[in-house]
C-alpha cells in the first residue's frame, strides 16, 4: 500500500522533476521516491493546465488571440524547462535516420542537435500553435487544461507498456519502478479530469490520444529495441498536439459540450 506521506513525497518529486518550480530544494529525493512519482505525472499536468487557463483568462482582454496562443505555448515550454521538447528533438534526430538501434541510441545521447531535430521542433511548435488557435472558443479552456494532463499520462502508459532500450539513464529509474498500481493511479487521475471537463467525449479524446501514441511507440520500439527517456518526452509532446487536434474534431461530430 502507498501511504499518504509516500504519496505526497512522490507528488513533490514529480513536480520537481517535470517542472522548473523550486519544490523542496533543500531536500534530495531518493531514487525510489523519484522513480515512483510517475503515478502523479497527470496531476502535475493538471497543475500546469490550470496555470495556462488562468493566464488565458487574465490576458484574453489585452492580447491578440494569436499572440496569446503563442505565449501560452511558450510559457508551457518554460515551465517544463523544455525538458520534453528536448526529448522530442533527440527522438527526431535518431528515428529519421536509417541506422542500427545502437547507432540510433548513440545519436539520441549526443548533446548536439541535428537537422531532423531542428525541423521537427519547428514543425511541432507550429502545429501546436495552429491547433490551439483553431480550437473553438467554448472548447479552449478545456483543451488548455487537459493538454498537459493527457500528455503526461502517455508517458506513464509507455513506461508500463514497453521495455527500456538502454542499460542506464534516468528514464530507467522510472521504468524499474512503474507497476500496474501506478498506471492505474495515473489513468484514474487523467480519466477523472477528462470526464469532468468533457464527459464521455473527453474520454473518447483520451482514448484516441492513447491509441495514436501506442502506435507511434511501437514504431520507435521497433527501431530502438525499447524506449528511452527521450521517447517518453517525445510522447508527451506529440500527445499534447494530438489532443489539440482531436478535441474540436470529436466535439464537432457530436452535440455534446464541455462541462467546464
Amino acid at each position: 500500500m502507498i501511504s499518504i506521506r509516500q504519496s505526497m513525497l512522490s507528488l513533490l518529486a514529480a513536480i520537481r522533476f517535470l517542472t522548473i518550480f523550486p519544490i523542496m530544494q533543500g531536500r534530495e529525493f531518493s531514487a525510489q521516491e523519484l522513480g515512483r512519482s510517475s503515478a502523479w505525472f497527470p496531476l502535475v499536468g493538471l497543475m500546469l493546465g490550470g496555470i495556462l487557463v488562468g493566464l488565458d483568462v487574465l490576458l484574453d482582454s489585452y492580447l491578440n488571440g494569436m499572440i496569446l496562443s503563442m505565449l501560452l505555448i511558450t510559457v508551457l515550454v518554460i515551465m517544463t524547462g523544455a525538458f520534453h521538447l528536448d526529448g522530442f528533438i533527440d527522438t527526431c534526430d535518431a528515428m529519421f535516420l536509417p541506422r542500427s538501434p545502437q547507432e540510433k541510441l548513440r545519436i539520441m545521447s549526443d548533446s548536439r542537435v541535428g537537422s531532423f531535430g531542428v525541423v521537427g521542433a519547428c514543425c511541432l511548435i507550429l502545429l501546436k500553435f495552429t491547433a490551439l488557435l483553431v480550437v473553438p472558443p467554448d472548447l479552449r479552456w478545456g483543451a488548455l487544461l487537459l493538454m498537459p494532463v493527457v500528455g503526461r499520462w502517455t508517458m506513464v502508459l509507455l513506461l508500463f507498456a514497453f521495455p527500456y532500450a538502454k542499460k542506464a539513464g534516468k528514464g530507467l529509474l522510472f521504468r524499474e519502478n512503474v507497476d500496474s498500481l501506478r498506471l492505474v493511479i495515473a489513468s484514474v487521475v487523467t480519466l477523472a479530469a477528462v470526464a469532468i471537463v468533457g464527459g464521455a467525449l473527453g474520454v473518447a479524446v483520451m482514448a484516441g490520444v492513447g491509441l495514436v501514441i501506442l502506435l507511434l511507440a511501437m514504431y520507435v520500439n521497433h527501431g530502438l529495441n525499447g524506449l528511452t527517456g527521450d521517447s517518453y518526452g517525445a510522447a508527451n509532446e506529440v500527445g499534447e498536439v494530438i489532443l489539440l487536434i482531436l478535441f474540436p474534431v470529436i466535439f464537432d461530430f457530436t452535440e455534446g459540450g464541455l462541462i467546464l
